[in-house]
């Protein structure tokens, strides 16, 4: 009789004591925290959602929910979980930012960006086709009128450049023609 009595005090201290937790008990996962539940060893959302990131579970789980969230993560292998949390946070915080286009909207944005600047593009480089064709242009006019002074004075119609300018000319007084006229009438 003496032993039932030991374990009935026994079982009845027990059951009014705290359990001690163990020094290796792991706080629970972001998931199992704000979904109130037990995290257990094996948590196939403790890799992905750390406690210390509450936010990234809070977000995905008001817009796709947890039983969604863990069923895509059951249905693909291991190695592509990390990659499908990701998605689904960034297109939960896509679709918070804006409601109605959710990722789509950014990814429309972008593009049209995108455009924007691949039209930028084209315009510099037009723009800096023009600045060389005129370089190429005012170079040839400059050794044509150096040439001009080391030469007779004047330049014949058939070594013309192909420059065409369509400005002021300037007066001419040195009386045999100028650089200008010659490139103007060839």
């Amino acid at each position: 009789m003496h032993l039932t009595d030991t374990s009935a005090a026994a079982a009845a201290a027990s059951s009014f004591s705290h359990p001690i937790p163990s020094p290796a008990a792991a706080p629970p996962c972001a998931a199992c925290k704000i979904l109130r539940r037990r995290c257990v060893e094996k948590c196939l959302l403790a890799p992905h959602f750390p406690p210390s990131e509450p936010l990234k579970f809070t977000t995905a789980h008001r817009i796709f929910g947890a039983s969604n969230i863990i069923k895509l993560l059951n249905e693909l292998p291991e190695r592509d979980r990390a990659d499908a949390v990701s998605s689904i946070v960034y297109e939960a915080n896509a679709r918070i930012r804006d409601p109605v286009y959710g990722c789509a909207g950014t990814v429309f944005m972008l593009q049209k960006q995108a455009a924007e600047l691949q039209a930028q593009v084209a315009r510099a480089r037009a723009d800096l086709i023009h600045v060389q064709t005129q370089h190429t242009n005012l170079l040839a006019v400059l050794m044509a009128s150096s040439s001009m002074q080391t030469s007779a004075g004047h330049l014949p119609a058939t070594d013309s450049p192909g420059f065409f300018y369509d400005g002021y000319a300037g007066d001419d007084s040195s009386g045999d023609g100028s650089v200008w006229e010659a490139f103007m009438w060839a």
